[in-house]
C-alpha cells in the first residue's frame, strides 16, 4: 500500500491544470476522429483508439497520482509535462498539424494545450524545488 504524503497545493493546482489541458485535448481529438474522419491519415477513430487514447490513459494516471498526494508524484508529473511539451513542439506540430487542414480552432487548441502543460510544469518545478508562490 502506498502511503499518501501531505497534499501540496502546488500539486493540486498542477493536477487541475493538467485536467483542463487533457479535457480540451481529448474533446478536440475526438472531434477530429469523428467529424474530420478520413480527411488525412491521422483523423480516424482507428488512429484515435490505437495511438492517441494511450496518452489520455497515461495522463489520467499522472493526474490521479497528483490528486492522491503519492510521494514522488510531483516528479512524475514534472517529467510527464516536460516530455509532452517536447512531444507537442517537436512531433505533434510538424507531423500532425502540418498534414491536417488546420484552422484557427486547431491552432488555438494546440497553443492552449501546450501552454497549460508549461503552467503545470512550472507549478511542479516549484514543488520539487521546495519553493512556493507566496
Amino acid at each position: 500500500m502506498i502511503l499518501a504524503a501531505a497534499l501540496s497545493m502546488l500539486e493540486v493546482h498542477a493536477a487541475w491544470v493538467l485536467v483542463a489541458a487533457f479535457v480540451i485535448s481529448l474533446a478536440y481529438q475526438l472531434w477530429r476522429a469523428t467529424a474530420k474522419a478520413g480527411s488525412n491519415e491521422h483523423d480516424s477513430m482507428h488512429n484515435f483508439v490505437t495511438k492517441v487514447l494511450a496518452l489520455y490513459v497515461l495522463a489520467s494516471i499522472v493526474i490521479g497520482l497528483l490528486f492522491a498526494g503519492v510521494p514522488g508524484a510531483a516528479w512524475v508529473g514534472l517529467v510527464f509535462s516536460v516530455v509532452f511539451i517536447l512531444v507537442s513542439i517537436f512531433y505533434y506540430n510538424p507531423v500532425y498539424m502540418c498534414t491536417r487542414d488546420t484552422s484557427l480552432i486547431a491552432w488555438a487548441e494546440d497553443l492552449t494545450y501546450t501552454g497549460l502543460l508549461f503552467v503545470a510544469a512550472f507549478l511542479l518545478f516549484y514543488e520539487v524545488a521546495g519553493l512556493s508562490l507566496g
